[in-house]
């Protein structure tokens, strides 16, 4: 089972809002997932990224593997800290 972390989308058309999620890399966008990391919403200015970082540290050491959107996402957040 590869379990990678990835988004699914919530809110409604036209007004996207999607979950930092850790799923296996074969369930549906919005099927099941083992855990909620965080969220994003790119609709706010500038666009609101929230990880729960000691989560994210603990799925990353256990093997899982973000995304491309995700890992850009986490470089954004990364920055903003700062």
């Amino acid at each position: 089972m590869a379990v990678r972390i990835r988004l699914t989308r919530l809110g409604r058309k036209k007004q996207p809002f999607y979950r930092i999620i850790v799923a296996d890399s074969e369930s549906k966008r919005d099927g099941k997932f083992l855990d909620v990391l965080g969220t994003y919403d790119p609709l706010q200015d500038p666009a609101a990224i929230k990880i729960d970082e000691t989560k994210l540290q603990d799925w990353l050491g256990k093997g899982a593997l973000p995304t491309t959107t995700v890992k850009s996402l986490l470089k954004k957040a990364a920055g903003s800290e700062q």
